[in-house]
Formats: structure tokens, C-alpha cells, sequence
């Protein structure tokens, strides 16, 4: 890497000391931290390693979100198929606007990321705001989040509300992570060496991490409340996406009806939602985020097993050892 860094755009640079209160400076100054994988911090908060630029986000999310009953959050590692399934929950929840072939060329969907159709709550709504006017987003509320299941807000747990959890094969999850972190460096700086990510990834140090106990948080959770939480994998969906649709309907209090199920409109969310059809509309190829970032960022081959293309037989096992380690007695394979 390079000594000498040039500023980093909008959507990546820090808050700044000034604007920050100084009780905030404080408490984030204190924190561990260690370089993450772009060109920013990373600060060990509640037991997990969060970029710097988001904790303002992350403690207002905490302090003032009001979780509904009737709310649905999408939880995720990041870049564990987070805007495949996004989009699946957005079109199945908004299937009944958009039921007929005129409303169905009117999709939000083929306009606009579902990274803008559903709220993000750390990355989007507290970051912009410290409690945002929630009021008028109607029933259910549909929205995304990278947080563990220990930092979540306590209205989460105390409302009932409805937590999905995607889950992604680490070593692909690693891959996915490696591309998209080094398309969001700047071009002078370089890449960062795959081995470098590799050794951070295997001590816990990547955003949102360590991985293993983002990942037994949520499968501890759904085993205990699994009316709450779901916890699906990112391989199980691709290999039958069409009877973990309907699961998802069924969970999320949305089923199908057989009228439904008749008129093929678990294949038409899966067509509309597909990687390929999702890729190829010319919002994801040339359009950009409200926060900057180039949709296109967010697809780039979403296929399982994909690191072997870019890591070696040792470097996988390096992973697979430490996961054998970590998520040793939970019953949990990935």
C-alpha cells in the first residue's frame, strides 16, 4: 500500500472531528482500532469491528429506533447477497401493486436499486439523521441492516418485530468482500493484497466482523425464537429459490394464495429479481446510489463457490480451519 493516500470521496470519509460532539470523540477515540480495507478505521465496539464513518449511525440506530411489531428486517454479513434478497423481500411484499402486466412495467425495481428502495437503518437513516421521522413509511416497514444481533436495538427484541438473516458461504462472503472494498479504493492507492484481507478476515477484522460470531448471534437467536428469526443461506436460496420464496412469504406473514401460486407469481419475483435481469437494467449499470456509490458496484457474479477463482487450496483451508475452530459445537456447517 501506499504512503501517501489521497482524501477519500463522500461516501467514505469519516465524520468530521469538528462536527462530532465531544462526548461522541471521546467514546470514539477510546476504542480499539485497526485499518480496515479501504482507507478508513475500523473501531472494536460491543465486541465487533465497525467502520469508523458509521458508529454515529450505529449509536443513533440504538438509541432512538422504535422497532414495529409488524417491522421486517433484513440482516446480513456484508456482501452475503444483501441486494439479491433485498429486492426478493421488496417485490414480494409490494407484489399486489404491481400484479398486472401495466403495473408490472411501472416496478420500482427497474428504476432504482433496491439499495434506495429500502432503508438501510445505519448506513442511510441514522447516519443522515440522529432520529429520523419514521411516521409516514407504511406497514410493514421493510429495512436493512449489517448489525449483530447483540448490537440491535432493544425495541427490536422487545416488539417481536420479524429479523430474516442471510448467510453466505465465509470463503465466497471473503471473495465477495476482497472485490468490492478494492473497487472503492481509491484508483492510486493500489489494491489491497489478497493475503493481507485474508489474515484480517482470520482474526476477526473486517467490517461487521469477526464473521463467525456475526453469524452464531443470529443462528443462536433463530434457534430460540424461530417465530422472530429466520436464518437462511445464500447457497440454500440459489438452489431452490422457489420454495424458500414461499418460505420467506410464509415468515414474513405475506403467503401466496393458490391463485397466486396458480399464476406463477413466485417465478415472476424470482425472474424480475434474478441476478441476470437485475444486472442488466441500466439503472445498476450507470446509475449511482444517494450516497454516491455506483450501483454496478453491488453485482459483479453472485455465483456459489466462486473463490476458488481467486484463492488457493491452502488459503481455503485457512478459512475452513478457523471455522471448524469457531463454530465448534453449534451445529452450524457453511
Amino acid at each position: 500500500m501506499q504512503a501517501s493516500q489521497s482524501p477519500p470521496p463522500d461516501h467514505l470519509r469519516d465524520l468530521r472531528e469538528d462536527d462530532m460532539p465531544q462526548a461522541f470523540k471521546d467514546l470514539v477515540s477510546s476504542l480499539p482500532s485497526e485499518e480496515d480495507w479501504v482507507i478508513n478505521t475500523l473501531r472494536l465496539y460491543q465486541g465487533f469491528w465497525f467502520p469508523s464513518r458509521l458508529l454515529n449511525g450505529i449509536f443513533n440506530c440504538q438509541n432512538h429506533f422504535q422497532a414495529h411489531p409488524s417491522d421486517i428486517l433484513l440482516v446480513t454479513n456484508p456482501k452475503s447477497g444483501t441486494t439479491w434478497l433485498t429486492a426478493i423481500l421488496f417485490a414480494l411484499l409490494n407484489r399486489a401493486k404491481y400484479s398486472n402486466s401495466n403495473s408490472q412495467r411501472r416496478h420500482p425495481l427497474l428504476t432504482q436499486n433496491s439499495h434506495d428502495l429500502v432503508l438501510h437503518l445505519e448506513h442511510k437513516l441514522y447516519l443522515q439523521q440522529e432520529n429520523p421521522d419514521l411516521s409516514a413509511l407504511a406497514s410493514p416497514r421493510l429495512f436493512v441492516t449489517h448489525l449483530p444481533y447483540s448490537s440491535l436495538p432493544q425495541s427490536v427484541s422487545d416488539s417481536k418485530c420479524k429479523l430474516v438473516y442471510l448467510v453466505r458461504n465465509p470463503k465466497d462472503t471473503f471473495i465477495s468482500m476482497w472485490h468490492f472494498f478494492n473497487k472503492m479504493r481509491p484508483e492510486e492507492n493500489g489494491q489491497i493484497p489478497i493475503q493481507e484481507c485474508l489474515d484480517k478476515f482470520c482474526r476477526g477484522v473486517s467490517p461487521y466482523g469477526p464473521y463467525w460470531d456475526h453469524v452464531l448471534g443470529y443462528q443462536k437467536a433463530s434457534l430460540e425464537k424461530p417465530e422472530q428469526v429466520l436464518f437462511v443461506t445464500y447457497e440454500q436460496m440459489k438452489l431452490d429459490p422457489h420454495v424458500h420464496v414461499r418460505r420467506l412469504a410464509d415468515f414474513v406473514g405475506c403467503p401466496f394464495s393458490e391463485e397466486e401460486l396458480g399464476d406463477g407469481a413466485v417465478e415472476g419475483i424470482l425472474r424480475m429479481c434474478s441476478f441476470d435481469n437485475l444486472s442488466s437494467l441500466e439503472v445498476n449499470k450507470s446509475g449511482k446510489l444517494s450516497n454516491g456509490l455506483e450501483n454496478k458496484l453491488f453485482f459483479r457474479r453472485g455465483e456459489v463457490g466462486d473463490w476458488v477463482n481467486y484463492m488457493s487450496a491452502e488459503m481455503g483451508e485457512r478459512i475452513d480451519g478457523v471455522m471448524d475452530e469457531k463454530l465448534h459445537g453449534s451445529g452450524l456447517k457453511l
